[in-house]
């Protein structure tokens, strides 16, 4: 019986044409720095810059800006590759293109500085977060991060502290108010300390203290800080509870005096 050839499929027919136009390309670049040939593969590997950009669109940082980053790791891909290896062109590639949009984000897209160690470990840890959710359906905990990234619990926290570091927040941004109106966002926060009246009285108390005599200034001090009573007061200081009352009565008139001369 006569034997009938196998007809290889027309997708690795064609996936073998474009390795070897790939290839010569290559060359051609490399080996005479035809700028036409480089430009080709810029187009060619784009889309597979665009994909490994699009990784990263969660951040604040706008999708155009994310693949110019992203094409100058596919430009160092193209100066540094070897054709002549026989390695696959997007093994070589996608490393590189993410490593440069990693260090991007490392140098460059922090909003609060924070040192460079804790900023790889913080991508690390996002990037292994979303790797674990996409694999097992469903966010990770501490412990569970920890043993897939080889790092500490605690190492996972510090990470996950410093993520929120990379974007911060403009306080004029408009947030619902408790009635559902726009508001900026610093009204939404904080609030007046009432204890800065007090940082005034003190510096008021502090300046007419001075022209009260010193036994009184400690009887003041007795009842008001240290919560005495007139009986205790005098028991320390030797005299009755009477004359306690009558030396904190004329020690209140004066300051209140002295006060109203200081304002």
């Amino acid at each position: 019986m006569s034997q009938v050839a196998a007809v290889p499929p027309k997708t690795s027919i064609a996936a073998a044409r474009a390795s070897v136009e790939t290839h010569e390309l290559f060359v051609r670049w490399q080996r005479r720095h035809d700028e036409h040939a480089r430009e080709a593969l810029v187009a060619r590997f784009m889309p597979l810059t665009r994909r490994l950009a699009r990784r990263y669109v969660r951040s604040s940082e706008p999708f155009e800006d994310l693949v110019q980053v992203a094409s100058l790791g596919l430009l160092k891909a193209l100066d540094r590759f070897d054709p002549d290896r026989g390695r696959p062109f997007q093994s070589f590639a996608v490393p590189t293109i993410l490593g440069e949009m990693r260090r991007y984000f490392r140098d460059a897209g922090w909003s609060v500085h924070v040192p460079r160690g804790a900023q790889e470990r913080a991508l690390k840890v996002r990037d292994g977060r979303e790797s674990f959710a996409n694999s097992h359906g469903r966010a990770p905990t501490v412990n569970e991060l920890a043993v897939y990234l080889e790092l500490s619990a605690e190492e996972v926290i510090d990470a996950l502290m410093a993520i929120h570091a990379y974007e911060a927040t403009s306080l004029d941004v408009k947030r619902a108010g408790a009635d559902g109106d726009p508001i900026p966002y610093s009204e939404l926060i904080g609030d007046e300390d009432d204890r800065y009246e007090l940082v005034e009285l003190d510096a008021t108390l502090a300046a007419v203290l001075r022209h009260i005599p010193e036994r009184d200034r400690q009887i003041l001090y007795m009842r008001f800080v240290e919560s005495l009573t007139q009986s205790e007061i005098g028991d320390r200081v030797g005299i009755s509870q009477m004359q306690v009352s009558r030396l904190l009565r004329r020690s209140l008139e004066r300051l209140r005096t002295l006060a109203g001369e200081q304002g």
